[in-house]
């Protein structure tokens, strides 16, 4: 038999040995696993640990629970049930874990960090390959510098479609030391203390992506830190953070929604920030030693929709010991309310190409939808770059992009308005001055009219409140001659027709 053919039967023995092998070890009340404990003790490569409902002690502490590349250990609830893990210092601290899939349960109560992993003081053989899925980490038992999920010296890694909830107030949602190529994607983070998500010692090459933050603490994203020096993976790393990209997020509230500290070759990208309550940004320098650490610079802030009130005063906190003049800011939608006469923002360098004082047209903001109303002048004026891909909701950006967290999509939107059939009666059409609209039946309440260029930029904006009527009328002597879409939005429904103006 020759060496290809060895090789070949081979291979097929290891499918067929991991095959056979793998194991589902149930853990629960009547199964053989009383706790997730027992059932680490039998786990191998491949194997399955399925968590059937109820409330199960924190306090785990496991070393070297590793699968391999090709057969990873999963720990999940058992479809349909609810499994918490419940109080302890820390829930489960996992060292020199690997090739782990973790889905679908809740942490909470705990006294130290709801849940540890780290490479066990060592990073010649960090932790890595862990992914969280669907997971809570919430209602933390503790207000110090206590974290929801800590990790130390973990490499690759994701946590996709998690919630984290009222953290310690001192602490993070997630705090990062040392880590290294991993994603946050799709997750919440409500009600936080010090920092949704904290990046430092040495941390690189992380995406914070489509995420939504609600009072997500006083630095929701804290790009860098403060780290002793021990603690820093690798060692020698002469920054906080580098190569940290915020994609596709929307902000709510927070003292600052990010914070540049000690970082650097970050980018801040396609996001929407709503109403922060002292600074929209800071850039600062936490870890000092100009023989070692880059001051905080080369950091990127560009296609962000910014929407500010009175509570912020200093858009752009800077620091001492950082390089503010080599930031780079482009293209960003600033805009204050009730503040006719705001003129802009104060910033380290000039903003190209930005938009200040247009309000971006959130559909409803109040109700944290920030997506566009067609017209918005931060349809199509962003810079056009190849990344992020997809927008907040999973949307493909288009060429050029929108400004903010959600796609515009001006071209898609004429498509629409063309192929609604007309439900609204408009007259005269064509139209010189005076313009009514019949609707097809009574509507009440706020009505908001927009009517937009063949192109999409809006050109006049109206809003309105009408009560058992179903006819209006306005002056549309301002409308050069030409060919317009009329959008009509009353809280429930859409009425578009085309309109014709001479």
């Amino acid at each position: 038999m020759n060496h290809t053919a060895i090789s070949i039967l081979y291979i097929l023995y290891l499918i067929c040995h991991y095959t056979t092998t793998a194991n589902t070890l149930e853990v629960g009340p009547g199964h053989i696993y009383a706790t997730l404990d027992a059932a680490l003790q039998d786990v191998l490569p491949g194997d399955t640990i399925l968590i059937h409902g109820g409330t199960y002690a924190g306090g785990l502490y496991e070393e070297n629970i590793q699968g391999t590349a090709n057969a990873w250990i999963t720990i999940m609830a058992a479809t349909g049930e609810l499994v918490i893990f419940n109080g302890g210092n820390n829930a489960w601290q996992f060292l020199d874990a690997a090739y782990l899939d973790i889905r679908g349960l809740v942490f909470e109560n705990q006294t130290g960090n709801g849940l540890n992993f780290d490479d066990g003081g060592t990073y010649d053989t960090p932790a890595h390959h862990i992914k969280f899925t669907s997971c809570s980490f919430q209602n933390i038992n503790a207000t110090g510098n206590n974290d929801l999920l800590k990790l130390s010296g973990l490499d690759s890694f994701e946590i996709v479609q998690c919630t984290f909830l009222n953290g310690a107030e001192g602490g993070s949602g997630i705090d990062m030391v040392g880590c290294h190529d991993g994603k946050v994607r799709l997750c919440q983070f409500l009600n936080l203390g010090a920092n949704s998500i904290q990046m430092k010692g040495g941390t690189r090459n992380i995406t914070v992506e489509r995420n939504f933050f609600k009072f997500g603490g006083q630095r929701a994203l804290n790009i860098g830190g403060s780290t002793d020096l021990q603690f820093f993976r690798p060692i020698d790393a002469t920054y906080e953070a580098a190569d940290i990209k915020v994609y596709s997020n929307v902000f709510i509230g927070s003292l600052a929604p990010v914070a540049f500290v000690g970082c650097i070759n970050s980018a801040v990208i396609n996001n929407t920030i709503y109403l922060p309550t002292k600074w929209v940004l800071r850039i600062l320098q936490e870890t000092v030693d100009t023989t070692r650490f880059a001051p905080c610079g080369n950091n990127d802030f560009i296609n962000n929709i910014i929407y500010i009130n009175n509570l912020v005063n200093t858009e752009c906190n800077i620091g001492p010991n950082t390089d503010p003049g080599s930031f780079l800011f482009s293209n960003n939608m600033w805009y204050k309310e009730n503040d006719p006469s705001w003129t802009g923002p104060v910033l380290p360098v000039e903003d190209m190409n930005s938009l200040n004082g247009e309000d971006p047209l959130f559909k409803d903001a109040e109700n944290d939808d920030f997506s566009l109303f067609f017209g918005s002048l931060a349809i199509a004026a962003g810079l056009d770059l190849s990344q992020p891909v997809e927008d907040h909701i999973g949307n493909s950006f288009n060429q050029p992009r929108s400004i903010g967290a959600y796609e515009g999509n001006p071209v898609t939107g004429i498509i629409e308005i063309n192929q609604i059939s007309a439900a609204v009666h408009v007259f005269p059409n064509p139209a010189a001055e005076k313009l009514n609209v019949l609707f097809p039946g009574k509507v009440n309440g706020d009505i908001i009219i927009s009517i937009f260029k063949t192109n999409g930029q809006l050109a006049r904006h109206l809003e309105m409140s009408i009560h058992d009527g179903d006819q209006i009328s306005f002056d549309a002597g301002r409308l050069n001659a030409g060919i317009y879409y009329l959008v009509l939005d009353t809280k429930d429904e859409r009425f578009s027709t085309t309109l014709f103006c001479y």
